[in-house]
């Protein structure tokens, strides 16, 4: 009987371990290569971010409209709260403007009428500087008559003296004499007449009746027309009535003169009409009138404004969830009736080693696998920046390693990763889906702020 042969295990055997360290080395080498050249994680998720709704204002809600999970966009009304008030609130503002409308438009009458009353008092103003002229130039004539008066009581004494010569050589009758002396006290009365005429005239002026030594009866001073009381008084009353209008001289001792030459000095040209009017514009009874009516413009827009935050409306594309909120539900202004996660602003929060941040920099490429779909799709991320403390200094009750009994333990950072060229539409990603990054540190670094572990300052 014929014995099998031993050694024909041993021809195969050599082969089978070639085949297999060759595969061993195919398949290995990669993998080697893919360690050598990657840093990886399985302590990362997807984040994005949230927004919780809330009404601006308080109110009763009406009508909700979406439900959780719901796929909203960008202004899409979510729900709607009892809007009756906010319009009676609107109409009661818009009866205000309508009132303040009224008013401004009475200011504006009124502000004109104190113009027109102004430029009367201003013309006051000039008739009584023109009446103290006219009465210098009255006491002038009288003065004049005065020293006619003494004149013709000179002829008349002269002539009284020749007649009585005359009667005494019985060359004049008696009754001619008679007829020289009495011409002779009439001249003497107008003279004193002229004289108390003259008086007069100085003490309607404000001056002493008779001159003092030295001075003729005319003498008055230059500046009169002026300071006159009368003068005075109605320049008082033209900046009473200037004042209402909120032009103040810049001093109250000016003069008329003075005071005319400063008004026209408003204007470069002296305009009358353009000085008017900017005195007009700048009243302070219609900027009053001008203050209220913006105010109440201002009610009125706060109102209706308030009537349409009655509409909530969703501030980012995304998907509705913790919705808390029901028809009939009394809301207050600020109160978080549901959230919106965003579908598109997503990203990974990979907590790295800090034994493996030596070599990670913003802009790495990232090559991400997410639990959810396993292997059968890549998602390409890109290194964004780092979290400046690790996960155990931010934490609620960070740890306190100040006891004397410490004991090292690696800490981890993390480290965001954005997400490129990610189409919700063909594969979402779900917030707080576990994710294995790979970052190539061999890679060179792209994008804002390559190769760098911090950004940069952020513009204001």
């Amino acid at each position: 009987m014929k014995m099998p042969d031993e050694k024909a295990p041993a021809r195969w055997r050599l082969p089978v371990i070639l085949v297999v360290v060759a595969l061993a080395v195919l398949l290995g080498v990669p993998r080697l290569l893919h360690a050598l050249r990657t840093v990886s994680t399985d302590d990362a998720y997807v984040n994005s971010y949230v927004t919780f709704v809330a009404p601006r204002v308080a109110g009763q809600v009406a009508r909700v409209l979406v439900d959780d999970n719901n796929r909203v966009k960008k202004g899409a009304v979510l729900l709607e709260l009892d809007p009756e008030p906010y319009r009676v609130q609107v109409a009661i503002k818009q009866a205000a403007v309508d009132a303040a409308q009224a008013d401004r438009v009475v200011a504006e009458a009124t502000v004109r009428g104190q113009v027109g009353q102004v430029r009367g008092e201003r013309f006051k103003l000039q008739h009584a500087i023109e009446d103290v002229d006219n009465q210098v130039a009255l006491l002038r004539a009288r003065a004049a008559a005065w020293e006619q008066s003494k004149a013709t009581l000179a002829l008349a004494q002269a002539e009284f003296d020749r007649a009585k010569r005359l009667l005494a050589t019985k060359v004049m009758s008696a009754e001619e004499f008679d007829q020289k002396r009495e011409a002779l006290d009439v001249a003497s009365a107008q003279v004193s007449q002229a004289l108390e005429s003259a008086y007069q005239a100085r003490a309607a002026l404000g001056l002493p009746a008779k001159p003092p030594e030295g001075q003729s009866l005319t003498d008055v001073p230059a500046d009169l027309d002026q300071n006159f009381s009368s003068v005075r008084e109605a320049l008082g009353e033209l900046m009473h009535g200037a004042a209402q209008l909120g032009v103040i001289p810049s001093s109250y001792n000016y003069t008329p003169k003075q005071v005319v030459e400063e008004f026209y000095r408003r204007d470069p040209g002296g305009d009358i009409d353009r000085i008017y009017a900017e005195i007009i514009k700048k009243a302070p009874a219609l900027k009053q009138a001008d203050a209220a009516l913006l105010r109440t413009q201002r009610d009125l827009e706060e109102a209706n404004l308030e009537l349409r935050y009655c509409t909530v409306v969703a501030e980012i594309d995304g998907v509705v969830t913790r919705r808390n909120v029901n028809p009939g539900n009394h809301v207050q202004a600020g109160q978080s009736v549901l959230a919106i996660r965003s579908l598109r602003d997503i990203w990974v929060d990979a907590n790295f080693k800090e034994t493996q941040l030596r070599n990670l920099r913003i802009g790495q490429r990232v090559d991400l696998e997410v639990d959810m779909y396993g292997g059968k799709r890549k998602f390409e991320g890109r290194v964004s920046g780092f979290t400046m403390g690790t996960g155990s200094t931010l934490a609620l009750l960070p740890a306190q390693n100040a006891t004397g009994n410490f004991v090292k333990v690696v800490q981890r950072l993390p480290v965001r990763i954005d997400v490129v060229h990610y189409d919700p539409e063909k594969a979402p990603l779900f917030v707080g889906l576990s994710v294995r990054p790979s970052v190539d540190i061999k890679s060179k670094p792209s994008g804002p702020n390559a190769g760098k572990f911090l950004q940069e300052t952020a513009a204001p």
